[in-house]
Formats: structure tokens, C-alpha cells, sequence
């Protein structure tokens, strides 16, 4: 779904822009407030954020709008997304918020919101929560003598290490040994992730963990690693681990300074849960656009790789409807539902260094699960109108699928938060795939639309 407010994760643009304003984050924290109060305990909100200069304005008009539809708020500070998701169940909250835009530059910022569950809400929810943010909102507000109270609290981090660590096998529960680099994108996993893996016998190096309000994914990070690439090369690192700026993805650099992405990931972990009888379903749910290769090689030991579109949400939502325990991203939102609600990119790391120790190889070797099959991935941006709809592109999608054939795919999607279409086609034949992404793109740049 995409409203008005909310888009694929949750509401997210540029600070102070609507819909990223502190009106309508008060008038969010509101709806949401009232859409989660049931019975008549003391309701309450784990609120969390990560390092944007603008999360202070978006936390305290949230915390206003959550005291004014009469629920407590428990101030998180700076913490990673799964964090919060974690600490909404485990402080048996009404619901979670985390205020980030994710990988995005500092000057974007976003809200997710949780059920007390610990998943991210529902279409159906979000939908709800958006017709009262236009809507006579202030009529059922709380009585002044209801309103609800804000407060820090202290161990929201502790809290977290522990649970990550608890994730590891007994028989991998000591990471000695290995020299880890962390690029923690400057962002809400600045702390922890560092704490975590020094505390299990690593030896860590951590980069880009300095945040200062505006350095947040800025050239670092899991969409930007070519510094943690640098960093493993010139300390000559066993593993490097890149986190997003809310840390609920991450990627790999091997020893070699090669990267790992998202599907090479779920293969290592599908394949090794598989061997110890862990894996569930038979299978890894992942999105349309990860790659063939992952499919064939899933296939090739005996799994089914199912596909959603694209955002960890829609993972998660099939890995439950289907009995799955492992789900992702080829960006490197790796969801396991035997630890969390959603992406953890701590928890993930964590497991992938579970299978270093216990084959004791070089991480080129564990991750390099297969080749992955030539891919490209193209944004085009468009200008208004429909252009998916015009008959010319339509035709020159169904020509291309045609010469892509059973060895090949071509996926095509407008962007959930921008005026861009993605297109992205994958086969056998590079050359063959290169230039049907390019004929498309063309096409849709010079293709003028009614709106």
C-alpha cells in the first residue's frame, strides 16, 4: 500500500517536509495511540530513533501526541529497529515506534510502528491510522486526567546485547579468535553491535561510529562499503560487517575485501539450518529481486525459494502465513523468525560467524555459496502520469520477457517512496540483459504520460 502518509515502510520523507513534519508526527503518535488501546491497563509505547538531527523533533511531537491519546511513552534514545521490535514484546508494550529512514541520507527521516507483537502493522492497520490523521482526530483524545507520561529508561541496550547473544549456538558462543571490522553507518547500531561482538571475544575494529546528527550513511554503511572494503584490507580482518543506519540490514566483506550480499547470506544460513534440522518450510522466502542464482542454488540442495515483492514486511507476513524461519533481502534484510519480527542485522552477522567457527574457514569460502547469475538494476525517474500504463512500454516489457525466456527474468516496479520506476532484469546472457534494461529505461525516460 501507498497513501497519502504511509508508503511501503511505514511514513518516510524529507525532514520537516510533509509528511515528515512534527504535525503530523504528533498527529500519528494520536491515531496510532487510540488504535492500540485495549482493556483498561496503563497503556503504553517503546519509542526508539537513530541518530538524524531531526529525530529529536519527530521523538517529542510523537511523545505528545501518544500523552495526548492518554498512553505512556518509554524513551528509547539511539537504537537499532529489531531493538525495538524486541523490547516491544519483552515490555509487553501496546506499540512499538521507531523513528528512522532507514538507509537514507540525514536529511530524510521516517516512522515504522509496531503491534505489541512485535510486527510491523498490517496494510489494513496503516490504513486505518491514516484516514484519522485527516479526520476530527482531537475528539476522542484522552481526559486531562488520562493523559500519559514520558519517561527515559535505563537498560534499553543491555537489553538488547543479551538477547543478540543468546541467539548464538551453545557451541559458538565465543567468537575468540576472530578480527572483526564494523562499519556501523554512524548510525542507531553505533553502540551496540561493537559492544556485543567484543563482548563474545572478538576482536573489533569499529568505523563510522561518530555520529553527529548528519553523518548517517554518509559514505559508509551497507548501501556504501567501500571503506569497510579498505578497513578488512588494511587490517587484514577475518570478516567485516556493514549495518544500515537503523541496523536492521546488513552485508559482508570477506577476507579478500570481496562482498557478500543479502542472497548469498540466506543461502550460508538456509543451508546450515537445513543440515542441523533447524530450517522450517523447506524453504527462504525472499523478494523478486533476489537473484536467480539463489533460486537455483536452493534448489539444487533440495529448498524452494518463494518470492514476495519487494519490503521485509511482505517476507515476513509469507514467512508466517507459511510456516518459514528464514526470509530476506538481497539488500541484506535477513528476517529469522526463530529470534525476531523483522531484519536484525546484528542477529544475522551473528549467525554467519556461528558457521566461520564451527567450519573454521576463511569467510570466502563459507559465503561463496554460489555465482550469482548477471543482474542489473536500473532507476528511472519519471516526471508524472502512468507511464507503466502507456501501450509502447507495455509492449517493449512483454518483448523483453519474451527474449529474457525461461533462462531469464525481468522485473519492473514503481518505487513506494520516490517518482522512480525500478527495472531490473537477470539472465545467463549479460549482454542480452544489459540491453533489454537499457531499451526499457529509455523508453520510460522519453515516454510522456497523462497524468
Amino acid at each position: 500500500m501507498a497513501g497519502r502518509y504511509f508508503g511501503t515502510d511505514g511514513i518516510r520523507g524529507r525532514a520537516n517536509k510533509f509528511p515528515m513534519t512534527a504535525e503530523v508526527a504528533m498527529k500519528v503518535g494520536m491515531a496510532a495511540g487510540m488504535s492500540f488501546q485495549r482493556g483498561n491497563h496503563r497503556h503504553r509505547v517503546v519509542l526508539g530513533k537513530d541518530t538524524r538531527l531531526s529525530g529529536y523533533m519527530i521523538e517529542n511531537a510523537m511523545v505528545a501526541g501518544f500523552c495526548a491519546a492518554g498512553m505512556d511513552v518509554l524513551l528509547l534514545g539511539p537504537i537499532p529497529t529489531p531493538a525495538v521490535a524486541m523490547l516491544a514484546r519483552s515490555l509487553r508494550a501496546d506499540i512499538g515506534v521507531m523513528i528512522s529512514a532507514s538507509h537514507n541520507a540525514y536529511h530524510d527521516n521516517g516512522i515504522k510502528l509496531f503491534g505489541p507483537d512485535g510486527y510491523k502493522l498490517s496494510d489494513e492497520i496503516e490504513g486505518r491510522i491514516e484516514a484519522m490523521l485527516d479526520g476530527e482526530i482531537d475528539v476522542k483524545l484522552a481526559d486531562q486526567d488520562a493523559l500519559g507520561r514520558a519517561k527515559r529508561i535505563d537498560g534499553a541496550y543491555d537489553r538488547y546485547i543479551e538477547f543478540a547473544k543468546r541467539t548464538l549456538p551453545q557451541g559458538s558462543m565465543s567468537l575468540a579468535g576472530l578480527r572483526i571490522v564494523v562499519d556501523c553507518a554512524n548510525g542507531a547500531g553505533y553502540k551496540v553491535a561493537p559492544d556485543a561482538l567484543w563482548e563474545l571475544g572478538a576482536e573489533v575494529i569499529t568505523i563510522h561510529n561518530e555520529p553527529n546528527g548528519f553523518n548517517i550513511n554518509e559514505d559508509c554503511g551497507s548501501t556504501n562499503p567501500m571503506s569497510l572494503v579498505k578497513k578488512v584490507l588494511e587490517v587484514r580482518g577475518d570478516i567485516g560487517i556493514a549495518l544500515d543506519g537503523d541496523a536492521d540490514r546488513m552485508v559482508i566483506v570477506d577476507e579478500n575485501g570481496t562482498l557478500v550480499d543479502g542472497d548469498q547470506i540466506m543461502a550460508l544460513i538456509a543451508e546450515s539450518w537445513n543440515q542441523n534440522g533447524r530450517l522450517a518450510g523447506g524453504g527462504v522466502v525472499a523478494t523478486v529481486m533476489s537473484n536467480l542464482g539463489l533460486e537455483r542454488f536452493l534448489d539444487s540442495v533440495g529448498l524452494q525459494l518463494h518470492r514476495t515483492k519487494v519490503g521485509d514486511r511482505y517476507v515476513v507476513e509469507h514467512m508466517r502465513a507459511h510456516g518459514l524461519n528464514v526470509g530476506g533481502e538481497q539488500s541484506g534484510h535477513i528476517v529469522l523468525s526463530d529470534f525476531s519480527t523483522t531484519g536484525d542485522g546484528l542477529v544475522s552477522a551473528l549467525q554467519v560467524l556461528a558457521c566461520v567457527k564451527r567450519e573454521d574457514k576463511p569467510v570466502s569460502e563459507i559465503c561463496k555459496k554460489f555465482e550469482p547469475v548477471p543482474q542489473l538494476l536500473k532507476n528511472v525517474r519519471f516526471s508524472g502520469g502512468k507511464p507503466l500504463e502507456s501501450a509502447p512500454i507495455k509492449a517493449a516489457i512483454e518483448d523483453a520477457r519474451s527474449q529474457l525466456g525461461k533462462n531469464g527474468r525481468l522485473v519492473i516496479r514503481p518505487s513506494g517512496t520516490e517518482p522512480l520506476i525500478r527495472v531490473m532484469a537477470e539472465g545467463d546472457d549479460s549482454g542480452l540483459v544489459e540491453k533489454v534494461v537499457n531499451d526499457i529505461v529509455d523508453l520510460i525516460a522519453h515516454t510522456k504520460t497523462a497524468a
